[in-house]
């Protein structure tokens, strides 16, 4: 079914490259797989389109945590620490410090 779907989030891509919500829910078929480099691929276009609340760079620090590339996994957190702390929220902030901090030991 994943499939599917990431074949009609492409077809839609191809209409509409500029739709940030294609690209996000494009990332989280992708991210469902494991395809963690295609899923960091969509979520940084989605990004360049929209500002996010946090979400997306949680999905994008477990990828670079998964592929073992912590420096960008703690560039993600570090993103997305601000951003959820502008969109006010602050659990997501403080989970995204607890990333951080367990990539640094």
């Amino acid at each position: 079914m994943s499939e599917q779907r990431i074949q009609k989030f492409r077809e839609l891509l191809e209409k509409n490259p500029e739709n940030p919500l294609v690209h996000y829910s494009l990332a989280n078929e992708y991210f469902k797989l494991e395809r963690y480099e295609e899923t960091i691929e969509s979520i940084n276009s989605y990004l360049r389109l929209k500002d996010d609340e946090g979400a997306a760079y949680r999905i994008l620090g477990h990828c670079y945590t998964e592929l073992g590339m912590d420096e960008q996994a703690k560039d993600a957190y570090e993103k997305g620490t601000v951003a959820a702390s502008r969109h006010g929220h602050p659990d997501m902030a403080e989970e995204f410090q607890d990333c951080i901090e367990a990539l640094e030991m």
